[in-house]
């Protein structure tokens, strides 16, 4: 079977279930990241960015609750959420947090295995090569010409307002930090000034947005970042 080495992120308390775990993604041709509580797997979703997150609910520190809840504010990334719970109850909870799908221990590590797979190929996150353009809402981007239109009309963007608008739709849907975005679009000489990026990004919402006070592509992240809408035509 073969695979693109898919990153699978396993977050759970039980060491054994980890190791475990860790050898049948390895074995079915994934990539295994894991974590042993809810603060750590939430760090390695932000670090690592995986494709897929294998989710225990009771955990310490944070509970697999939690967890999804956070992973839904910023990113679209799939979620398989574990538990021994079989109550329907936590069943339609874990669907109502945006899991995409729930499974009961003990479970069979075929069956789990096969429904990773079934989760990745209907999931819209998986990115696909970069188009020659792309179009969100009323703005469409020529990749190869690297030019911005909105509504149709050209609009010129200077060097550093496309290398942050591409950083920014390049992880669309998940939440870019103040940082990483510093480090993209000017350098590492320019890490820890958060001024330039709060201020490029109103250049570029009083370019694109159809209400810059209102922006719908561009949208804030308090005190983390900033995420691009995975709105698209």
């Amino acid at each position: 079977m073969a695979h693109l080495r898919e990153k699978i992120l396993v977050v759970d308390d039980s060491t054994e279930f980890l190791d475990l775990m860790e050898k049948w993604l390895e074995n079915a041709g994934y990539q295994s990241l894991t974590a042993e509580d809810g603060e750590d797997g939430l760090r390695r979703v932000f670090s690592s960015r995986p494709d897929l997150v294998l989710l225990d609910i009771n955990m310490p520190r944070l509970s697999g609750w939690e967890v999804c809840r956070q992973i839904r504010a910023m990113s679209d990334i799939p979620v398989i959420m574990l538990t021994v719970n079989k109550q329907r109850a936590d069943i339609l909870r874990g669907f109502s947090e945006g899991a995409d799908d729930y499974i009961t221990k003990p479970c069979d590590f075929g069956e789990l295995i096969a429904r990773v797979g079934a989760v990745l190929r209907r999931s819209a996150t998986r990115r696909p090569d970069r188009p020659i353009s792309s179009r969100y809402g009323e703005v469409e981007v020529d990749w190869k010409s690297r030019q911005v239109y909105v509504r149709g009309q050209p609009v010129k963007l200077s060097p550093t307002e496309f290398k942050l608008l591409a950083c920014l739709i390049e992880n669309r849907g998940w939440v870019v930090t103040h940082e990483e975005l510093l480090h993209k679009a000017w350098g590492p000489d320019y890490i820890g000034d958060k001024s330039y990026v709060k201020l490029y990004v109103r250049y570029l919402r009083e370019k694109i947005e159809k209400e810059p006070n209102q922006p719908e592509l561009i949208l804030t992240e308090r005190g983390i970042g900033y995420r691009f809408s995975v709105q698209r035509n």
